[in-house]
């Protein structure tokens, strides 16, 4: 699916919106938008060269069962920090100059606490990055509040707005959307014959 792209007039520059199950990744000054409730966001940036990307993703890793690295999609989030740290690599980042930024997780049902999806989120990307030695710089995570994150890669400061006041559900919506589609649809990596 490709990124959303749009110049943004408050900051003044090209931007790219990213939904639940994206990740995008940019050699040049773009700032990278989303909005979390459960999801969670890694914010990857080189500090050397400034190349960096964010990834958002709903689940820690596929809990089917199924072994198949390849199988999986960046729905999951094992899949999405290899598919972005790849990406920054392709483009001359070095792994051992990764800095790490996370967000989200929130727990916006908060009578649902037995499966607790952002919790899972925030122990997944907090033992990623520390079995991957990828320094972890800042992190907003769990709470009940759903978050706009803006990232700007070159600088690699974040913004984030906590949105304590929800107008409608779009997020929850959009998150139990994703959830459905990833239900009914085939893992990337499967191949149809005809």
């Amino acid at each position: 699916m490709a990124p959303n792209r749009y110049f943004d007039r408050y900051f003044q520059q090209e931007a790219v919106k990213i939904l639940p199950g994206e990740f995008y990744a940019t050699q040049s000054k773009r700032m990278i938008v989303t909005v979390l409730g459960s999801c969670v966001a890694v914010c990857l940036r080189d500090r050397r060269t400034g190349f960096g990307g964010m990834n958002h993703f709903l689940l820690p890793g596929d809990v089917s069962g199924s072994s198949d690295f390849l199988a999986e999609s960046a729905r999951y989030g094992n899949y999405a920090m290899e598919m972005l740290i790849n990406q920054l690599i392709k483009f001359g980042a070095s792994r051992g100059q990764l800095e790490a930024k996370v967000f989200g997780g929130a727990n916006l049902m908060q009578n649902m606490t037995v499966t607790n999806v952002g919790q899972r989120n925030a122990e997944f990307t907090l033992d990623y990055l520390r079995m991957e030695n990828i320094p972890l710089l800042a992190q907003d995570l769990l709470d009940v509040y759903p978050r706009k994150i803006y990232f700007f890669p070159d600088s690699g400061k974040v913004l984030v707005k906590k949105l304590r006041v929800l107008h409608n559900t779009t997020i929850m919506d959009r998150e139990s959307e994703y959830r459905m589609r990833m239900r009914l649809s085939p893992k990337s990596g499967e191949v149809d014959f005809f």
